[in-house]
């Protein structure tokens, strides 16, 4: 499957984005050193066909435009985290009716399989490019800055990163859960509109248009990188 079409709010969104805000992009400038890229969830079980419990047929088509994103942001002196969705018995407690009642007994065994540490369905899809200056953070649950989810918040604070660029699959899913939550920590959030993907161009397009409109903002790709070259 190619990938999701590009995104372009209605008239009637930006109108009401600019009545809100004044303008229709929050964030027209990006320092480098203070931006980090979240890549979410670019693992074989979401990206590959076959490759574990939650294929989404789009993801793939994006890793050019996400390895593009990721060395532009790096060759500027920018931050590129690999988030890795994991599973260990542990999360399995603390978030049990996830597991137990939201998962089907076949589905459950097939994520805690994928999702754990070692087995293919875990490992970045192969057409990625991370490098070794970048860092591959592990998370427990949709987000990745919920309590008790990953050290990412911990890792980005310790790097004076106020600016987050959210990446990965599913659009709808576990990157809008991780940019609503970077949102609420005080992050400068902006949605790659054509970094993400999600199963169906319906679920991709209403997710960035709420997040749009009430948590941050949403560039493509091309925006990014001429804003963060323009701060460089």
């Amino acid at each position: 499957m190619s990938a999701m079409r590009s995104y372009a709010p209605s008239p009637a969104l930006i109108e009401r984005v600019i009545a809100r805000r004044g303008r229709l992009h929050a964030f027209e400038t990006l320092t480098p050193r203070r931006t980090a890229l979240v890549v979410v969830d670019m693992q074989n079980s979401f990206v590959q066909q076959g490759g574990g419990h939650a294929w989404v047929p789009a993801a793939a088509a994006t890793c050019p435009t996400i390895n593009r994103l990721a060395n532009g942001l790096r060759v500027l002196g920018g931050t590129v985290a690999w988030i890795l969705n994991t599973y260990t018995p542990q999360s399995e407690q603390d978030w049990s009716h996830f597991h137990r009642e939201l998962s089907s007994p076949a589905g459950h065994a097939l994520r805690s399989r994928s999702m754990s540490e070692g087995d293919p369905g875990h490992a970045l899809y192969a057409e990625l490019r991370p490098e070794a200056t970048d860092w591959q953070v592990k998370k427990n649950f949709y987000s990745a800055f919920i309590q008790g989810s990953s050290d990412l918040h911990r890792r980005l604070q310790a790097q004076d990163i106020d600016t987050v660029l959210i990446a990965g699959t599913a659009t709808n899913v576990c990157c809008e859960s991780t940019a609503r939550d970077a949102m609420m920590l005080n992050y400068r959030t902006i949605m790659v509109s054509d970094a993400c993907s999600a199963m169906t161009v319906e679920e991709h397009e209403h997710c960035l248009s709420v997040f749009l409109f009430n948590f941050g903002d949403v560039q493509t790709t091309d925006e990014v990188l001429t804003r963060l070259g323009r701060s460089a």
